[in-house]
């Protein structure tokens, strides 16, 4: 089943490649009293991913700090090692975006949005999304029908929730 607006998140560890390496990062404690922004993308270095998803939320960044967001999540099924580099490549990093690895794709497996492409090399990665998440709970989430698109998703999209 996917995920849909008033779901809770299910429990899960996502990976950030830390001072000492890889370390876990709780998504409960992440939202808890939070209101926070998640978006996901097919895959780390990927065109559409790096030419118009992670710079949409960083252009966007200080108007949902304003409206109340505590923090942005960028999370793909790549390895913690991949997005440090890719958030330092495209300035996720500089601009405070969590650029989080889900290395085996459980976390998008269990809110439903996993998807293949084989003729792209695209093997059990996340479909394009956005969501807004109070304390754990999805007050908003936006899927794109296509993963070579960035529209619905897109952070400019996702703010117009707030």
């Amino acid at each position: 089943m996917t995920i849909t607006t008033g779901d809770r998140l299910p429990e899960a560890d996502l990976i950030r490649l830390g001072g000492e390496g890889p370390e876990a990062v709780s998504l409960s404690e992440l939202t808890d009293g939070k209101t926070i922004a998640i978006f996901a993308v097919p895959g780390a270095y990927t065109p559409t991913c790096s030419a118009a998803h992670v710079p949409s939320f960083i252009r966007t960044k200080d108007k949902f700090a304003a409206k109340g967001v505590d923090t942005i999540v960028c999370v793909s099924v790549n390895d913690p090692f991949v997005m440090k580099a890719w958030g330092e490549t495209t300035g996720a990093t500089e601009a405070g975006i969590h650029m989080l690895a889900d290395a085996d794709g459980s976390f998008t497996k269990a809110i439903g949005l996993s998807f293949d492409a084989p003729p792209a090399g695209l093997i059990g990665r996340s479909r394009r999304y956005a969501m807004l998440v109070e304390d754990g709970t999805v007050k908003a989430i936006h899927v794109e029908e296509s993963p070579g698109v960035c529209d619905v998703s897109a952070g400019e999209s996702l703010l117009k929730e707030l």
